[in-house]
Parts: structure tokens; sequence; C-alpha cells
């Protein structure tokens, strides 16, 4: 049944709604950020509709045991999930279940871009699943150590589970009706995984941008980042990687020659922090690089305060500067750009700020859920993105290590904890080989993660769909008449396989099975 939110949520609401200040990684204030403009683009600024205008989507919450895997733990949570069945025809039509990653679930996750645009042709009932520990479906009780051992993404398939029985019953879906995952990201992973897992319950799955592969050391990210300023399809060049590489050794000179020089720097790159200690200097290095790699993994999006064309742009123009263009200027003048769009005074904070907001607890400072995903990382995939190629275009910090010591840091987790935590990971669900049959990967060879997913087909029921030019899940962004042919086959793709996948369901309906 559909239960009311708890009382204790009400400061919760208002972080969504609002945000803070407090450090969080740029990389996902950008993907917030980014999620918002697409939703409000859509569902719009107002909280209150006319009779004439689109209903919002249906809001519900279910009581989810808290430790699935304990029969004598009776604790539980509300987890929060969103409903549009306004193109649901009949009861035993298809079941689009939309899977929340790491972050909050808002009502445009049911009601733009996919799988909300693929609903009207399939008749489907199209319903989004918040991810536990996140967004409002957080446990009561806190963030500390011992209850987000209940956050993983096994405890989230068993979420995905509980909640497919329950919505059959509480929407009167058809036992013979296929429920149809989809995901991007993480979310996408667990896509694959649930079809994987649990194929009784799961007919199908869309996995887009899913980094199936757990990995410590992510190199790879930026292998993909400097290619992607390369790459003259989406405005990069030779040139481009090159200014990128001058305005990082400027940033770096500038740092080690201290006094008024590097006080100067703070002040014009938005460093609240000190910068008088090495780990300060990486925290602002780690930005300025997540900066630029946030150009490449979400190139081209609504939302997006730059592309890649427009980074390099700012490079190769000098920013401010016109008379004497330096790419430093470029990267301060898109350092302004960012900040302004995202409504951010600081680019970085100093190390301690960063650890003691991540050892923080209690929800309402949790900020985006950055604490959250910092144990998924140190506990199951850790994906820690470095620059210690020397032809990587960044600075070599922030360095593995100074990853790693955040877990230590903040949870008290190893270094070989971490390391042994990925390969388990990468054992129980088979890394880029899964092995789950109906699924369909989505990639964009922009997006550097798509070297951790499965981007060529493992089989003729496992799909892999490679767009190019494309950046991270941009497949399941609402469309635009300026998508490019390349993207708009790509969805036309998408919609062929599901087409042959619900024949195919309703062919086994025709046989007495699913």
């Amino acid at each position: 049944m559909t239960i009311a939110p708890a009382p204790w949520l009400g400061p919760l609401l208002l972080v969504s709604f609002w945000g803070l200040s407090a450090p969080a990684s740029l990389l996902r204030r950008l993907g917030e950020h980014i999620q918002q403009i697409q939703e409000s683009s859509h569902l719009g600024l107002g909280l209150s509709l006319g009779p004439d205008d689109v209903a919002l989507p249906k809001v519900g919450w279910l009581e989810q045991l808290l430790d699935p895997f304990n029969s004598s733990d009776r604790r539980s949570f509300l987890q929060r999930y969103w409903v549009n069945d306004q193109h649901w025809t009949h009861q035993d039509g298809p079941v689009f279940l939309h899977l929340g990653g790491e972050g909050s679930l808002g009502p445009g996750s049911v009601m733009r871009g996919h799988p909300a645009a693929l609903a009207p042709a399939f008749g489907a009932l199209v319903i989004s699943l918040e991810h536990r520990f996140y967004g409002l479906s957080i446990p009561a009780g806190g963030l500390d150590v011992a209850q987000l051992r209940f956050l993983s993404s096994r405890h989230a398939l068993a979420d995905v589970v509980s909640a497919r029985l329950s919505l059959s019953r509480l929407f009167n879906v058809s036992s013979l009706s296929p429920w149809i995952c989809f995901g991007g990201s993480y979310a996408g992973s667990l896509a694959a995984w649930a079809r994987l897992k649990f194929p009784h319950l799961i007919f199908a799955s869309i996995a887009s941008s899913a980094p199936v592969r757990a990995v410590l050391d992510f190199s790879e990210y930026n292998d993909v980042v400097s290619r992607s300023l390369k790459s003259i399809a989406i405005g990069g060049s030779l040139e481009c990687r090159a200014a990128v590489s001058a305005a990082f050794a400027e940033v770096e000179r500038r740092l080690s020659a201290g006094g008024a020089v590097r006080a100067a720097l703070r002040a014009e790159l938005g460093a609240c922090g000190s910068l008088s200690r090495s780990e300060d200097q990486a925290e602002l290095l780690g930005e300025l690089q997540a900066l630029v790699g946030g150009a490449v993994q979400y190139d081209g999006q609504i939302g997006a305060p730059l592309s890649v064309r427009q980074l390099c742009g700012l490079l190769l123009g000098g920013g401010d500067n016109r008379s004497h263009p330096t790419p430093y200027g470029g990267l301060r003048r898109a350092v302004q750009i960012v900040m302004q769009s995202l409504g951010q005074k600081c680019l970085s904070f100093s190390r301690a700020e960063t650890v003691a907001q991540l050892k923080a607890t209690e929800p309402q400072v949790s900020g985006i859920g950055d604490r959250q995903w910092l144990y998924q990382t140190c506990t199951e995939f850790g994906f820690y993105v470095t620059c210690e190629d020397p032809m990587c275009p960044f600075s070599q910090l922030p360095a593995l290590p100074s990853h790693l010591d955040l877990c230590e840091q903040v949870f008290g987790l190893s270094a070989s904890s971490v390391a042994q935590a990925v390969a388990q990971t990468n054992s129980y669900y088979g890394g880029q080989t899964p092995g789950a049959t109906q699924v369909l990967f989505v990639n964009g060879d922009t997006d550097p993660w798509h070297v951790l997913s499965v981007t060529q087909a493992l089989g003729s029921s496992q799909s892999a769909l490679l767009i190019p030019n494309a950046s991270h899940c941009l497949d399941m962004a609402p469309e635009r008449p300026l998508d490019s042919p390349s993207l708009q086959l790509g969805r036309q793709n998408i919609s062929q396989q599901l087409l042959i996948w619900l024949t195919l369901a309703k062919d086994s309906q025709v046989r007495g099975g699913v």
C-alpha cells in the first residue's frame, strides 16, 4: 500500500530543494544539476498546476526491510517511488521499472526521457524506484557505519525484488505482464544485475552507461577524457588537449611558487580551503580535473555548464584576457562559468573540511549523498579516477593513495579491504562478462565510463550499442531536435530491441507462460 512519509523526513525535503554549500564532488554536483534541469524543463518550476496542465506523477512509499537477508530483523524504512500510468492501456501490458542510483529520484524519472518516452508506443506503466539511503529513501537512525552496512548493490537488488512483488499487487498488474528494467550509470549496472540475478521476475533490461566492471584505479577515465579533448567531431582538437596540459602545468607552477602568487591563484580558482598543504592542493587539482572531465562526461547535454567545444574555445581563446590569451586564463573562466551555473562560491575546500563533511552522519547535512556513495566505492566498486600515466593531460595529484586514505579516514577501511571488495564485486556479478540474457547495454564513446561497460555483443541475447560521439547516459535524456543522427539511430535501435522482447513476451503469454 502507499504510505505517507514519516515526519522526520521534513528536513531532507529542504536539502532536496535547496542543496548545500558543503564540500561535495564536482562531478556529482554536475550530475545532480543536469538531472534537475532536465526534469524542470518538462515539469515546470511552479508547484501548483492548472487543470489543463500535465498532471504530476503519483508518489508513493513502500515499507522495505532494512536487512532483507536476516529474517529475524524486522526493522524497516520507507522507499520512495513514482508512477506514471497515463499510457498504461491494460493490466497485462508491460511495466517499465526505472531504477534509481546514487542520488535522489524526482518525478521527471517517469515523465521525461527514457523510459517515459517509450511508454506511449508500448502502452507501458512507468515506475521509478529511489535507491535506499539516497534522496528521501534514507532509513531512520542516521548514516553511521553500523547503519551503512545495509547499503550495497545487493541490498538494492533485494529492494527491487520486494518492490516488484508489492507494486504488482498494489496496481493489480497481471502476472503475465513483462517487467523491463531501465537504469543509467550505476543504476544501469543494477538494471543488468537485476536481470542476471532474478530472470524470473525481470524479463529484460536496458542498461545505459553501466560500469559493470569494478576497478580500484580508474586511470582509463582520463584516457577517454584525453582522447575526447582531441575529437574534432565534438569540438576538440590537438591544440585543445595541449592547452589543457599547459593550463594545469601553470596551476602547479603557481601552487609551487607560494606566497602572493599562490594566494592569487586561490582567489582566482575559487579554492575556499587553505592551499598551504600538499593534500589541500590535491583537492583543488582534483576538482579542476573533474571540471574538465565533466565537460567530456556530460558533453552536449541539457543543463551542462560547458561542452567540450565551449571548454576548448575558452582554453584556446584565453578566457577574459583577449589581448594576451593563455590556457590558464581560459581555465579560470571555465571555473567561473561552472561555479555560477551550480550556484557555488567554492570550487574546492581543504582536505580536512572535506573529511569532516564526509564523516557527518546526520542525513540533513549529507548533501547529495557523497558519504553514501563514498561508502559504496570503498566497499564495492573503487572507481577512483587517477592521472598517473605520462600521457594524462592533468596533474598526477590526487593519486590513488589519496583516494584510499578517505576510506580509512572516514570509515576505518584499509586499502587492502577496498581492493578485496572490488575483486569480490567482479566475482559476484561477472564484471564485463556478466552472463545475463535479454540485456541491452547502451553506451556513448565520448563517455569515460564506457570502458567499464559492455560495448560489444556477448551473444545473441546480450546485445550492445555504442553510440558515436555520445556522452554519459545521453540516450536516456529528453529528445531534442538537434540530436545527432547517430543518437537518433541509437534510440531507434533501443525501441526495436524493446519491440522484439515484448513480442517474445506476448508469444510466451499465448503459450501460457512468461
